[in-house]
């Protein structure tokens, strides 16, 4: 896997332990920034899924 430009939400604020993400041409990566080296694959359409339930409260009761 080519380098890739790791990002975290501003909301992580200076804690390790948070979600990153980063693009690689059609797919997008998603790893834990306290174990790097684990990293999930999703393409663009099915993150854009999750974002929209994610915002409409669809997955809520994963958190409470």
């Amino acid at each position: 896997m080519r380098q890739l430009n790791w990002q975290k939400s501003t909301y992580s604020g200076e804690n390790m332990d948070c979600i990153e993400i980063a693009s690689d041409g059609h797919a997008v990566r998603i790893r834990e920034s306290d174990e790097p080296s684990s990293v999930s694959t999703t393409t663009k359409a099915n993150l854009a899924a999750w974002i929209r339930g994610t915002k409409v409260g669809e997955f809520d009761h994963l958190t409470l």
